[in-house]
């Protein structure tokens, strides 16, 4: 697919599919079992941020977490896709940041709840633009940065993941039909950590794409 018609991908986007815990170091640092299936979890398209955005802590939030993950955006409707034909339905690749409300996410997962709401919440996915699938010969080997004010938080390998694209690709469209411009979020290597207001975060694909974004707090309904 070409570039230009690549960057329009994300305005057909339904979904957002999440991939948790799929690299083993960063189950274990957040205290979970490492999965035998892949573990789901859906974001709304309206918590995509692009590049040179700001980031906005909820005001019931202290400080959100950044998990910066491959992003693999679909390109044709795929439902019960076969494993060995997954890759034919890739258009391309971003980097992507799964920002999550750990104390939201904590409380509700304390109570057994739900916790859509520290996952999905407007400006909690920042995304880059799109890389061609041509521009990217080995997804199984990317190296994913993130700094917060140039201080490197997590460096990891798309290597380590547990559960590959091929099978993830195949397994998520036998659950739900993925659609053109959708996004997989793939999971995130060790090293999450929380951001405060005022600081930058600057974060890449090695070699192939870089972003940066503002983290300020937002204010409180109705207040002026």
């Amino acid at each position: 697919m070409a570039t230009a018609a690549c960057q329009k991908l994300l305005e057909l986007s339904t979904k957002i599919v999440g991939v948790g815990r799929n690299y083993a170091a960063h189950a274990k640092e957040l205290g979970n079992a490492v999965p035998k299936e892949p573990v789901l979890f859906l974001k709304p398209t309206s918590s995509y941020l692009k590049n040179g955005g700001t980031i906005q802590i909820p005001h019931n939030e202290s400080s959100p977490h950044h998990e910066v993950e491959l992003a693999v955006v679909i390109g044709k409707k795929a439902r019960d896709v076969p494993e060995s034909s997954a890759m034919d339905y890739v258009a391309g690749y971003a980097l992507a940041l799964d920002m999550t409300a750990r104390d939201l996410q904590a409380a509700a997962k304390s109570a057994g709840l739900p916790w859509s709401i520290a996952k999905g919440q407007d400006t909690f996915t920042p995304i880059s633009s799109i890389l061609p699938k041509s521009s990217v010969p080995n997804p199984d080997d990317l190296e994913l940065w993130i700094k917060v004010d140039e201080e490197i938080r997590q460096k990891g390998s798309t290597k380590d993941m547990i559960f590959k694209l091929p099978f993830l690709i195949s397994h998520i469209s036998s659950l739900m039909t993925l659609f053109e411009g959708d996004v997989i979020l793939t999971g995130t290597p060790p090293g999450v950590g929380p951001v405060n207001e005022g600081q930058r975060i600057t974060a890449g694909i090695t070699g192939l794409v870089d972003v940066e974004f503002n983290v300020e707090k937002r204010k409180r309904p109705g207040s002026s």
